[in-house]
């Protein structure tokens, strides 16, 4: 009897301390359980903060877009697979982990590579304005040249332009004696000085004039004889080529009268060369 006593004593030990055992066992997992299921639920929105982040950065440039798209997908495939992973599966959790670490140094590669870009962009975009502005100060300044030169050509024009004095006109009989009766008149002759001009063209120059009558009919010989004056062809009376020297020049022109064209009154004269009026006056026949 004593024999089967101290037997059952030992054996309702061995079973108190592994009932002890057990449930010491089965709390210590269901803690372990609540750690590992934490530290998913943590690594889950760090991998969603990871994914947000790839998500913001965005690139022009084409080939580094699309890198970065296969990364966003990488990201979206992982927190996918650590979604379904269970608990219990500490080892591929741990794995995952160290995946995050790998894809958060591509994503601060990313981040270099377009923050370099980017600066890379605004250099150029900087040097690109810079020449933007260049190129239209050059316009302006090349507008403003061309205003200049335009204007100093005028005032060289002008200042080159001929003029006449002392213009004085009278008839002629056929023995070249003047005259003012019309009847007695066979030529008209008007007579001009030429002013100095150092800066007009020397040379031959062709010099026109033009009478008119007291009813303003111009005195002419053919509706062919024209010249050049403001952008269009008039007729002329008579015309004569002057050697002028840019010095004072002394000179006339003659006209021919035709028989019957002469009126009495006052008669205007003007005086061309190169285009431009360069003088006029009038006289009288009676």
């Amino acid at each position: 009897m004593k024999k089967q006593n101290i037997i059952i004593l030992v054996a309702s030990a061995i079973i108190i301390t592994l009932t002890i055992l057990y449930f010491t066992s089965r709390s210590e997992m269901a803690e372990m359980e609540e750690v590992f299921t934490e530290e998913k639920e943590n690594l889950l929105t760090e991998y969603q903060d990871l994914y947000s982040d790839f998500d913001s950065l965005r690139s022009n440039n084409a080939e580094l877009e699309q890198k970065l798209e296969m990364e966003r997908e990488r990201v979206a495939q992982l927190q996918e697979e650590l979604r379904t992973t269970k608990v219990s599966n500490a080892r591929r959790i741990k794995e995952l982990q160290g995946e995050l670490t790998t894809m958060r140094t591509v994503m601060r590669s990313f981040v270099v590579q377009i923050d370099s870009l980017n600066q890379t962009n605004a250099a150029l975009r900087k040097e690109n304005e810079g020449m933007k502005n260049q190129v239209a100060q050059a316009r302006r300044t090349e507008a403003q040249l061309k205003e200049e030169n335009a204007i100093l050509s005028d005032q060289v024009s002008i200042a080159a332009r001929l003029s006449t004095r002392n213009i004085a006109g009278y008839g002629l009989t056929n023995k070249d004696k003047k005259s003012s009766r019309i009847d007695n008149i066979s030529k008209i002759k008007i007579s001009f000085t030429i002013d100095k001009n150092i800066t007009a063209q020397t040379g031959m120059r062709p010099i026109y004039i033009r009478i008119e009558r007291p009813d303003g009919e111009l005195l002419m010989h053919s509706k062919n004889d024209t010249f050049q004056f403001e952008d269009q062809q008039i007729n002329y009376s008579a015309r004569r080529d002057v050697e002028y020297g840019g010095e004072d020049t002394e000179t006339y022109i003659i006209y021919n009268v035709d028989s019957g064209e002469l009126m009495k009154g006052v008669y205007n004269v003007e005086i061309f060369s190169s285009g431009e009026l360069i003088g006029s006056g009038s006289f009288t026949l009676s």
